[in-house]
């Protein structure tokens, strides 16, 4: 499982005190080659932190030999000390891999506007480059959480005997374009176009993950290709696959969110474009009235047209039907089925809308959150 699972990888993790727990906290991801293809996507938030400014630009020539990750502090907002933090971190990765700092992706994970330990971060890093191994996966998933219960890893095997793994982190602030996250996928097939497969499964996947409304300023996802199975992937199946793996582990970032008491899919379906159908889900995935009712098990489907009728969408608000858990509980903007069969006692949540005017569906992941995450969870941090 993880970022270890293709061949071509190592990674190596260690405590450097970042946490106040004295849990891992610094990872470093090296690729082995033979090729080193890489591709990433980042936030869209216009508040960048220092690591996601650095990597947009390492990135751009399609090459990465080595991820350097923390958690424990976000980098963002820290100035100039807080980029050459960065800068300097990508350096000490290269000297011990003996790689360019060019080759060197960073990220960082943790509270918004308070600088670095430096004197904590830069031996750790030489530490973990000197602990690279090929069984480091799962300490890697756990050197980047903060606030996650849980690691989340994913991985599968192709039919031609090539693999895909893959680890993210994050549990608050799940909102596109991207989820608050760190998300690292490794392969070892020979892929082409390595750009385009990613930016097409993560916009069916992480970018239609919608917690509460928040875009981060840390958000990365990388895909690095070490191209060690010599197996040239067919782009079919190579994106098939990609989109399992990104799913999956949008899907665990879903189930660990902060304070949520139910997981809720909302489909939409018969809108005129996939653009209005994406807007229509994240209209009611956004809106507190239906979180508050789910949470209060009330499958209330008149906070969710309330919510649709909200949008630009094309469609007739009086010719709309509601399923929540398999209970068309509205149809044609009326009263259906009555609303106590809906059963709401499981996590899982499943709302069906119909649009009746078009051709085209998208699906949006969310859940609620409750009034003590709101409370507890008020500290901005990435």
């Amino acid at each position: 499982m993880s970022v270890t699972f293709a061949e071509g990888f190592m990674s190596g993790s260690v405590a450097a005190g970042l946490k106040s727990s004295g849990k891992l906290d610094v990872t470093v991801i090296k690729n082995m080659g033979p090729k080193d293809d890489a591709a990433a996507v980042f936030t869209s938030n216009r508040a960048k932190a220092n690591p996601v400014l650095w990597s947009m630009e390492a990135i751009k020539d399609g090459a990465c030999r080595a991820v350097l990750l923390n958690s424990g502090g976000a980098n963002c907002y820290t100035g100039a000390q807080g980029f050459q933090a960065t800068h300097k971190s990508a350096e000490l990765v290269a000297e011990a891999l003996d790689c360019s700092a060019q080759d060197v992706l960073v990220c960082s994970t943790g509270l918004i506007g308070v600088q670095i330990d430096t004197d904590k971060l830069y031996p750790a890093i030489s530490a973990a480059c000197n602990s690279l191994s090929t069984d480091g996966g799962t300490d890697s998933a756990h050197a980047i959480m903060t606030t996650d219960s849980v690691p989340k890893l994913a991985a599968v095997t192709s039919s031609a005997g090539w693999k895909i793994g893959g680890m993210a982190k994050g549990a608050g602030m799940l909102a596109p374009a991207l989820a608050t996250m760190l998300v690292v996928i490794t392969t070892d097939a020979e892929v082409s176009n390595i750009d385009e497969h990613l930016r097409a499964a993560t916009s069916v996947s992480f970018d239609r993950l919608d917690s509460d409304g928040c875009t981060s300023t840390n958000d990365t996802v990388i895909l690095l290709s070490s191209g060690a199975s010599g197996i040239k992937a067919e782009a079919e199946e190579f994106q098939s696959l990609l989109v399992d793996v990104c799913m999956d582990l949008a899907r665990q970032l879903m189930k660990d969110a902060e304070g949520a008491a139910h997981e809720i899919a909302i489909e939409v379906h018969g809108a005129v474009s996939e653009a209005d159908a994406l807007e229509v889900g994240r209209a009611i995935a956004r809106n507190n009235l239906f979180k508050t009712a789910i949470y209060g098990n009330d499958p209330n489907w008149g906070r969710i047209l309330a919510a649709i009728g909200t949008t630009t969408a094309e469609y007739d608000p009086y010719d709309i039907d509601v399923e929540i858990n398999g209970v068309r509980v509205s149809s044609k903007g009326g009263p259906d089925q009555d609303r106590s069969l809906v059963n709401l006692a499981a996590r899982e949540v499943f709302v069906r809308i119909g649009l009746n005017a078009g051709d085209h569906r998208a699906t949006i992941l969310t859940n609620d959150l409750t009034k003590e995450y709101v409370i507890e969870n008020s500290e901005y941090s990435s």
